[in-house]
């Protein structure tokens, strides 16, 4: 009789079995046999996506090590689950090895360094997505290795990232001319010089989130939406200083924003429909 186990492995049961189930799901399949661990075994060896969050928050940091140890094929790798232990010494051999990632989640991985994005950016010139959000040993330095050495950003997100400066931010944007999705919110640091250098250079953005950057005001909102036509969404909540004056425009062109519009507008739709305005004290 033929067994499952008796199909072909790397031709069938990796790339048109194994690749439809759910992470977990594999890594369980370990338990049935020597030869389902073996085969499972060739799969993560072969695996182009590592998503850890499928595993739960509980991925030992040995399991994680030994599971990924053959693989030199990943193209997407997302850590946000490894947070709690993840260092330097566990994600540096795994970059070293895999020179095809195109995609890499670091969210709230706090406990990395510098090190990390300097590897990063050597090991994995065609990288695509980087998420960096609350990581705040980012700094000038190797956000500087990372512009010059990953030619294809598209999406980069430096949320909460409060070592980075304008000047930082600009060189990104200079060297990342098909940036389409960046954030850099949370960060007080950010300025009109860094949002208008964006503009200038990244004529294809799509996604912007400054949410939280105190300092950014009406002129570069302005100069945003004068050379990005293509922006499709723009946060800026907790920005005090970007008023309705410039993102009326960007309203006007269905661009999605985090804030609502303002009160008078509310009231001339009120007025519109029942007739009159009901007296509000706009100073309260």
């Amino acid at each position: 009789s033929l067994h499952l186990l008796d199909l072909p492995w790397e031709d069938v049961l990796v790339p048109h079995v194994l690749s439809y189930l759910p992470l977990r799901r594999i890594i369980n399949l370990q338990r049935v046999s020597k030869a389902f661990q073996s085969l499972v075994q060739l799969y993560l060896a072969n695996c182009r996506s590592f998503d850890s969050t499928q595993l739960g928050s509980q991925l030992p940091k040995n399991s994680f090590c030994s599971m990924l140890k053959h693989n030199s094929v990943l193209q997407r790798l997302d850590l946000r689950s490894c947070s709690d232990w993840l260092t330097d010494k566990e994600l540096l051999p795994v970059i070293g090895q895999n020179h095809h990632l195109l995609h890499i989640n670091l969210n709230s991985c706090v406990q990395l360094s510098r090190q990390s994005l300097v590897a990063i950016s050597i090991s994995c010139p065609h990288l695509q997505k980087i998420w960096l959000g609350h990581c705040e040993w980012v700094d000038c330095l190797s956000l500087r290795s990372l512009a010059d050495h990953c030619k294809y950003l598209e999406a980069v997100d430096l949320t909460a990232c409060r070592q980075l400066k304008d000047d930082a931010v600009c060189y990104l944007v200079q060297k990342s001319k098909r940036m389409k999705c960046l954030s850099v919110a949370v960060n007080a640091n950010i300025t009109d010089i860094a949002v208008e250098e964006t503009a200038k250079n990244c004529r294809d953005l799509e996604h912007l989130d400054l949410t939280g950057c105190l300092r950014v005001k009406n002129e570069s909102i302005r100069t945003l939406a004068e050379y990005c036509t293509k922006l499709k969404s723009l946060k800026v909540k907790h920005c005090h200083n970007v008023t309705e004056s410039s993102l009326g425009n960007l309203r006007k062109r269905d661009v999605t924003l985090d804030v609502e519009p303002p009160l008078q507008r509310a009231l001339v739709l009120l007025q519109d429909v029942v007739g009159f305005a009901p007296f509000i004290n706009l100073q309260i």
